[in-house]
């Protein structure tokens, strides 16, 4: 009779996600709990459902169960700190994943990708796009839309971006007819396309009954992409007298890549996941084991309480020349996928 090799169990690590409803965090979940599983850990992997009780719920049940590390993509950043505490007292390390916990000492290591890049290289594609498309149209009417205003990455985002695109709002290159900028104005709670839709549909009601048109929209995640796209799809964009505006994204979400090859979504940001859970396992594994974590940024990310030790990777943009190298190539999504 023979046994199957276990690699010894090295104890229980929560995984706290904030929700299914998009399709990145059932990859970095799946992707997290396989490469911790893979090193000897016990995984308990929740999923909050974007309910901020749920969540702090699952991480006091983890603590309570005597989670060696807790691995937490918050909902909401700055409403943890006093089941942190709890951990902290326990012994257990904490991992912020993705988003920043802030208000909180107790936050140990922070693994994400270059959020103020992020947004750079969405603004630098945005750009290349409307001269590709719409160089003889100057002024370029573009409109803004942020990420979630309780995820600390948006703000990230958002100033990336700004910071390629101010420079031509002041020159006059671009225009923001509808007036709305900074993030109390184009923040998009949760993340959620049907606020982005309902957003764009005001705009385009407001400010582009007159005939004129939208050139551009800056849209920091994929799901909002697809919202806006609605929006315009319902007031004639994607036809041949109105072609659709250069609207950027992120994720290389599976129907965004979709809507790329079908000329609807210029661009995406492809953040590899799996790289992030491999980054985070590691650093896992080498702070219970006692060993130095890999950190390569001690400056950026300061939570209100202390500058979080983080090691941060490299996104990178993706659009109709390149997603068949970037995204299918390795793997991260299947050609068949795309049919």
């Amino acid at each position: 009779m023979t046994f199957a090799a276990h690699a010894e169990d090295k104890g229980l690590v929560g995984i706290a996600m904030p929700t299914k409803s998009s399709l990145r965090w059932i990859s970095d979940g799946n992707e997290l709990k396989a490469a911790l599983e893979a090193k000897g850990y016990t995984v308990d992997l929740q999923y909050a459902e974007d309910d901020i009780p749920n969540q702090l719920a699952q991480i006091e049940n983890m603590v309570t169960k005597g989670s060696k590390a807790l691995v937490i993509a918050s909902i909401d950043g700055t409403t943890l700190s006093s089941v942190l505490q709890q951990a902290k007292d326990s012994g257990a390390i904490v991992v912020a994943y993705d988003r920043l916990i802030r208000g909180s000492g107790n936050v140990d290591y922070y693994t994400t990708f270059d959020n103020f890049k992020v947004g750079v290289l969405q603004a630098d594609s945005l750009v290349k796009g409307l001269e590709e498309h719409y160089a003889d149209q100057k002024p370029w009417n573009v409109e803004l839309f942020g990420g979630s205003p309780d995820d600390n990455n948006a703000f990230f985002f958002y100033d990336g971006a700004m910071s390629v695109l101010q420079p031509m709002i002041d020159k006059g290159d671009i225009v923001i007819k509808s007036g709305q900028m900074g993030m109390e104005k184009v923040g998009t709670l949760r993340w959620d396309a049907a606020v982005a839709q309902a957003r764009m549909d005001n705009i385009l009601s407001a400010n582009y009954a007159d005939g004129s048109r939208v050139h551009g929209v800056l849209a920091p995640y994929d799901g909002l992409s697809r919202g806006i796209i609605s929006s315009l799809r319902g007031v004639g964009y994607g036809s041949a007298d109105q072609p659709w505006p250069i609207i950027t994204g992120q994720d290389a979400e599976t129907p965004s890549i979709k809507a790329i090859i079908a000329g609807e979504q210029y661009s995406t940001v492809f953040k590899d996941t799996r790289e992030l859970a491999k980054v985070t396992a590691q650093l896992v594994d080498d702070a219970l084991s006692g060993k130095e974590p890999q950190i390569n940024d001690t400056k950026t990310y300061e939570n209100g309480v202390k500058v979080v030790p983080s090691y941060l990777l490299v996104p990178v943009s993706v659009d109709k020349t390149n997603y068949e190298e970037i995204v299918v190539k390795s793997g991260y999504i299947k050609a068949e996928e795309l049919q």
